[in-house]
């Protein structure tokens, strides 16, 4: 086919489904994740357990979701995504099911590790998918979309749980549902997925349209040991160690907070939490988008993402001032406001990924950041079930306070350790 012809072929737009697939498995992902911390006051009445025991449990899938993805980039960088992704999608799904069988604290604790493992792929499989599908310019934008499914799941979570409840009678099926879910999503992905020389739905024009401009890169094969040699890879930990055990706690301790402070019940939950994680998913798209617009506009690389993450940064402080209201309509604005700002963060933390390193490592170099923020969280949840349990609703003050100051830190440290942000050209 001639050079002329080939202009003339209309580009397909297949790569935008895929985001569509991968923001289906990241609403499953945090909706299976979310539903601990909306059944944790029920659960407490019903099982029994103390806010050190409910810290143990949390503690225990963030460190499975750290060994994980440890793990689990490396294998999805061998196995490569669709058959990386698929092995990920149906063990969670087994293991959130595996919840509904369990009676005691600690066999919460056990099925949480088995969630915690295979839940650890969703993020480096969707970031390599990301990359293998995305132009360097698109990237950020699609990441914020996707990644809108972690707060739908948790606006799902609140929605659903008390009506799964009221018609099945326990909360166990909702457990059951949840990895039903899984499931689904598995079949539609093993149909419709494939990197986009493989691709029947993908036409050369979009091929070209995402290989544009990509560099060729000298590829060896690497672990992620070697990785961690390069200032690259603890940018983006780090990045990411000062910004993730924020969202855990929001995650885990969003609606007990409101619980001990206002007395929202699991059916009044709902609103507020609906009210924040649809501002966190408005804030994830905004963050993407703003990103590669300044890219397209022809801003740096280093310029778009960063300032980008700087205003994020910025838009988190007023969390600290959360504990001291009386209103819950101010407290839940300004929880709003700082996961938007979180979840902005995040597209371009998880970007920056795939603008540093080859395609062909992205999956391994975020699996080890992700490791590295979740231990961060794991040690922040069971420091905050501690407290909480020693000193009571006063510990949330000092939640809050460091909530609101971690991405500074971070920012700070990214743009020590990569001033220009220069990609790698060997490994």
């Amino acid at each position: 086919m001639s050079i002329q012809t080939k202009q003339f072929i209309k580009k397909t737009n297949y790569r935008w489904a895929i985001v569509g697939l991968l923001f289906f498995a990241t609403t499953v992902n945090y909706f299976d994740r979310f539903l601990m911390g909306i059944l944790a006051p029920l659960l407490e009445k019903e099982i029994g357990w103390t806010e050190l025991q409910y810290g143990y449990i949390v503690a225990s899938f963030q460190f499975a979701y750290a060994v994980g993805t440890l793990l689990v980039g490396y294998v999805i960088d061998r196995l490569g995504t669709r058959w990386g992704f698929a092995l990920a999608v149906g063990l969670w799904s087994i293991a959130s099911m595996l919840h509904a069988a369990a009676r005691s604290w600690f066999s919460f604790a056990l099925a949480r590790v088995g969630l915690g493992l295979s839940e650890a792929g969703n993020f480096p499989a969707a970031i390599k998918t990301v990359a293998e599908w995305f132009p360097k310019k698109e990237r950020a934008f699609a990441t914020g979309l996707f990644n809108g499914g972690s707060n739908v799941g948790a606006i799902l979570a609140p929605v659903l749980i008390p009506l799964v409840i009221a018609s099945l009678g326990s909360w166990r099926w909702v457990f059951i549902l949840s990895g039903l879910l899984g499931v689904f999503w598995l079949i539609f992905w093993l149909i419709f997925y494939k990197t986009p020389r493989q691709s029947r739905f993908a036409n050369q024009a979009e091929i070209d349209f995402i290989e544009d401009g990509q560099p060729e890169i000298e590829i060896v094969k690497v672990s992620w040991v070697k990785l961690l040699k390069y200032r690259q890879t603890w940018a983006v930990a780090l990045g990411k160690l000062f910004a993730d055990p924020v969202w855990w706690f929001y995650l885990y301790w969003g609606a007990k907070f409101l619980h001990s402070k206002f007395g929202v019940d699991l059916k009044e939950l709902a609103l507020p939490l609906v009210t924040i994680y649809v501002v966190a998913d408005l804030g994830g798209i905004a963050g993407g988008a703003i990103s590669s617009l300044l890219i397209k506009k022809g801003k740096s690389v280093n310029f778009s993402r960063k300032v980008t993450m700087l205003g994020s940064a910025l838009l988190v402080l007023p969390v600290m001032t959360v504990p001291y209201y009386s209103s819950i309509f101010i407290s839940v604005a300004f929880i709003s406001l700082a996961a938007a700002a979180h979840c902005s963060w995040s597209a371009n933390i998880f970007t920056v990924v795939s603008d540093l390193f080859p395609k062909q490592v992205v999956a391994t170099v975020t699996g080890f950041a992700t490791t590295v923020s979740t231990l961060g969280g794991m040690l922040m949840a069971l420091l905050l079930g501690y407290v909480l349990n020693e000193s009571g609703t006063d510990g949330y003050n000092v939640a809050f306070a460091v909530a609101s100051c971690g991405y500074l830190i971070g920012i700070a440290v990214i743009h020590l350790l990569v001033p220009k942000m220069k990609p790698l050209t060997k490994l």
